[in-house]
């Protein structure tokens, strides 16, 4: 019996973790940015970086949220994720409220991501982009004119990551790679995995939420540009605030069903206790 129900509560959670980054990131701003590069470059190699780097940020995500119910008792971990998800929700409804039906959220949001990606390959992105180019077909790497400068933590981060897997990768699926995880880090659906890893079996949040990863960056890089052309963000966002309420509700009932479970020594029957010597 607790086989099944084992079973049912993983497939339950791996459904959750599935469908969470489904509303979370379709037409999202990775959603967005693997759409516009797989208009420029090789879509397996946009699809490579994008989907590797979602996969770093949803391993890494669900351990973060696996240590939590070492730090906090189970109930309240219950608690917390469904006051998260009942934030979350809330501010979705807002969010998709003021939102204009149709596409054009989406397309003006498509237009502000391909200018950040244009000014990202100006600077110092395109910069190391095109030396990476150069070094692979053998040539010099050019020097460039300077750019505006960026704090040079950031940067710095920034230029030792692309350096290192320079030595490895192509500058593209770098590009891609490192955009993505930028984009994702302290996202809406990062800290969702986390919570949902607190409450589950962080293998089964991990392999759900990788599925879904799949998924909405397999369709950026197949139809990213159609797609934007088609999907109401408005309702989108609706759907999603309605599933963030029901996963709240859902956690809430956990929690309450954890807070009402009687303890060991509470479970024992009067005749249980008639061996115990006085």
């Amino acid at each position: 019996m607790g086989d099944v129900l084992d079973d049912e509560s993983n497939t339950h959670a791996l459904v959750q973790a599935f469908c969470m980054i489904i509303v979370s990131e379709l037409g999202d701003k990775t959603f967005l940015i693997a759409a516009i590069l797989a208009m420029r470059h090789p879509r397996l190699v946009v699809f490579a970086g994008a989907f590797g780097s979602l996969v770093v940020m949803s391993i890494l995500s669900a351990v973060l949220g696996h240590i939590l119910p070492a730090l906090i008792p189970k109930k309240w971990t219950q608690f917390v994720a469904a006051m998260l998800f009942l934030i979350f929700g809330g501010k979705m409804l807002l969010e998709a409220r003021d939102m204009q039906p149709g596409s054009g959220a989406i397309q003006e949001e498509m237009r502000e991501v391909e200018e950040e990606l244009e000014e990202e390959e100006a600077g110092a992105g395109g910069e190391t982009v095109m030396q990476l180019h150069d070094m692979e077909e053998g040539h010099a790497a050019t020097a460039l004119p300077p750019t505006p400068k960026r704090p040079k933590r950031i940067e710095g981060a920034k230029e030792g990551f692309r350096n290192l897997c320079g030595l490895f990768f192509g500058p593209v699926f770098i590009q891609a790679f490192l955009l993505t995880f930028l984009g994702e880090w302290g996202d809406r659906s990062q800290i969702a995995t986390m919570v949902l890893a607190a409450a589950h079996n962080v293998y089964i949040i991990s392999l759900g939420t990788i599925l879904g990863h799949s998924l909405c960056t397999a369709l950026a890089v197949i139809a990213g540009k159609w797609l934007a052309s088609k999907i109401s963000v408005k309702h989108v966002t609706y759907g999603g605030a309605f599933l963030f309420i029901f996963f709240a509700l859902f956690f809430f009932r956990e929690a309450w069903t954890l807070d009402s479970k009687p303890l060991p020594h509470q479970e024992l029957g009067e005749h249980d206790h008639d061996w115990i010597p006085h």
